[in-house]
Parts: C-alpha cells; structure tokens; sequence
C-alpha cells in the first residue's frame, strides 16, 4: 500500500494561490479528515492528491514516487471520490460502477459482481438499475462512494461524501471508510462534520490559506 506524501505544497489557480506551504502524510491503515470552513481548499488539496491540480511550489509523492497528473496517480492506485460525485448520468447506479472497474481491468462478469456488492453495502442494492438523474442526492453520493470503494485503490480520497446523509447512512459510510483503512489504504477524508472528523485517526485543519494538524479527540458513541 502506498504512503502519500504532500511536501511543502502550494496550490492555487491562475498562478494566485489557494493553499500555501502543506505538509501532511496519508498513511496505509489510517483516515487523515481535512476540515475546514466552505472555500479553505478541501477540495483543491484532495485535487492536488488526485493529480488534477499541479502544485505551484512543493510535491505530492506516492510510496516515494512524484505524482506528475491524474494519469500518473491513477496508475498509482490513488482512487478520488468527488464531491460532485462525477457520475455519468446517461448510466445506470451499477453501470456507473462497471464501467469504471472494466476500465480498471475487471471483466464483465466481475466488474457486475464487484458492482453488485459494493452498493448493497452502501444500501443500494434495489437502485443499481435506476438512472443517476433518478436518485436522490444522497443515493448519488452513496453511488460516488461505493464506485470508489468497489476500484479497492492504495489511497482512497472521500469529499464531503457524508454531507447529504442522513444519521443512518452516514455512520454506514464512515464504517466502510474504517474498513476501507482496515485493509490497508490510506484514506483521506474531506469535511465540514466535526464528528465525523472525530471519527478518523489525524486531522488537517485548513483556514486562511494555511494548513495547521490538529490532535484528535474521540467522540464517544
């Protein structure tokens, strides 16, 4: 599994920076929670992660190894969930999944049964056949979520993927972020919920266009 690496980091758009000096390491078998208000660039620094936003100053680094675009990150096994969820919506919830796991190199048949398994975790199980455009917001996240958990990638980047759950829901997602550190990724898990960052083992706080690491306090169930 593959140890993520943000060193010295500074990020932005148009050569106007967002985010400026980050360090902060995404271990296997750990959940790092970014949080920080709405615009302090939870986004923008899962995007850098992923590939997808080239650092102005600094590096991302996979098990020692630069990550130079999403190409590149996706062969190192660096899975993003959006928090647009970036679904097709001229496709099914199960298509949506078996698409993405064929073009990771899963057969037909397997890319159905990984499908099939990872929404009914996620309580999809009678929505895999319904259109995106005919799910609800939450059922759209939770479709995001379980195609990112079914790719099974090294590091596993989650935005905001709890925002529109509701109680139930959320504690589902937050076990199989759990599981998903279980079986040896590093998770990185970008929100707004101080109880659901609670949940996670290392918080990064963002605020003002810097990024100070907090200690977590456990909150008892």
């Amino acid at each position: 599994m593959s140890l993520l690496i943000v060193d010295g980091v500074t990020l932005g758009y148009g050569g106007e920076p967002v985010l400026r000096d980050v360090t902060v390491s995404a271990e296997p078998g750990r959940i790092l929670a970014v949080t920080g208000p709405s615009g302090a660039g939870k986004s923008t620094l899962l995007h850098a992660m992923a590939g997808l936003l080239r650092p102005l100053a600094g590096e991302v680094r996979a098990s020692g190894e630069v990550i130079r675009d999403r190409d590149h990150a996706v062969s190192r096994r660096i899975v993003l969930v959006p928090q647009d969820n970036g679904l097709a919506a001229i496709l099914t919830a199960g298509e949506n999944l078996q698409v993405a796991l064929m073009a990771n190199g899963a057969g037909p048949s397997e890319a159905r049964a990984s499908a099939a398994t990872a929404l009914a975790a996620l309580g999809l199980a009678e929505q895999s056949g319904q259109l995106v455009e005919e799910l609800s917001g939450g059922q759209q996240q939770r479709t995001a979520l379980a195609r990112g958990l079914a790719l099974a990638g090294d590091v596993l980047l989650a935005d905001e993927v709890t925002s529109e759950l509701d109680a139930v829901n959320r504690a589902r997602v937050l076990e199989l972020l759990r599981a998903e550190a279980d079986r040896g990724a590093a998770v990185v898990f970008a929100t707004h919920d101080a109880e659901a960052a609670a949940f996670c083992d290392a918080e990064l706080h963002l605020r003002d266009g810097s990024a100070e690491p907090l200690a977590i306090v456990k909150v008892a169930p």
